[in-house]
């Protein structure tokens, strides 16, 4: 079998493509949650807190004078530390949506409760019994 049948092989199966998709997705969902973010929960974060700028939150470490995040990166090295405020949110908000979605997945898979069946009949030879037992009785 030649590399390039089994390659094909490989990225036909199931399992890869399903993967393939599951990461465009991914991709996707993440800039939606990125947007979420830094759109719509870091404006109320930051009115909350008196109208600070998380993005803009940097320790320089080359000297630099700016007074926003971009600047003070075209002058040398700085310490985005409200940047990372920002990502950190962004993955517990994806870690949080991702753990309901596996979740609801996990429920959907499970298989409902068997249902009672009736109790079987006894055997023709315990009934048989019985009747043997009964009659002995009387």
């Amino acid at each position: 079998m030649g590399f390039a049948t089994e390659f094909k092989e490989f990225a036909m199966k199931g399992s890869v493509v399903d993967l393939a998709v599951g990461v465009i997705i991914g991709g996707a969902f993440g800039k939606i949650v990125d947007s979420l973010v830094s759109d719509m929960i870091m404006p109320v974060v930051s009115k909350l807190a008196g109208g600070l700028d998380f993005a803009n939150y940097f320790i320089p470490l080359s000297g630099q004078l700016a007074t926003t995040l971009a600047e003070a990166k075209k002058e040398g090295a700085v310490l985005a530390y409200g940047n990372f405020f920002t990502v950190a949110i962004n993955f517990v908000i994806l870690a949080v949506i991702i753990f309901m979605m596996v979740k609801a997945v996990n429920r959907m898979k499970q298989e409902p409760p068997p249902v009672a069946a009736a109790p079987a009949a006894p055997a023709e030879d315990v009934l048989l019994l019985r009747e043997i037992r009964d009659a002995l009785k009387k």
